[in-house]
């Protein structure tokens, strides 16, 4: 019985190595596939559309933005101030000569000009 039982159990053994082969190309694979799904979403995660470092380039944008903003607000307030104070209702005598020297050039005859 036992030369019998050996040709089964190299026959069961070539199964099993190719059955373990198998298993190994498959897990092997498996985990490459995963790997480079982990490799794809983590550089979405950082770099990506809606990644870690747009989110960072997105907040200095904002912060410039909302600087311009302010400063031309501050422009536009200005602008209206000195539109008022030249206006029909509120003349400022003071304002409308500098705003005529300075348009037209012109000076007293008593002053002296230095640049």
């Amino acid at each position: 019985m036992m030369p019998e039982s050996r040709p089964q159990e190299a026959a069961d053994r070539g199964v099993m190595g190719r059955t373990r082969r198998k298993l190994t190309i498959v897990s092997t694979a498996v985990s490459v596939v995963a790997f480079a799904m982990a490799c794809y979403f983590g550089f979405a995660a950082i770099q990506g559309d809606f990644g870690v470092l747009r989110r960072v380039q997105i907040s200095a944008e904002k912060r410039e933005l909302q600087a311009e903003r302010d400063r031309l607000r501050a422009e536009v307030e200005r602008m209206q101030n000195l539109t008022r104070r030249l206006s029909d209702t509120y003349l400022d005598l003071d304002l409308l000569d500098e705003r005529a020297r300075d348009m037209l050039g012109l000076i007293r005859a008593d002053e002296i000009v230095i640049r």
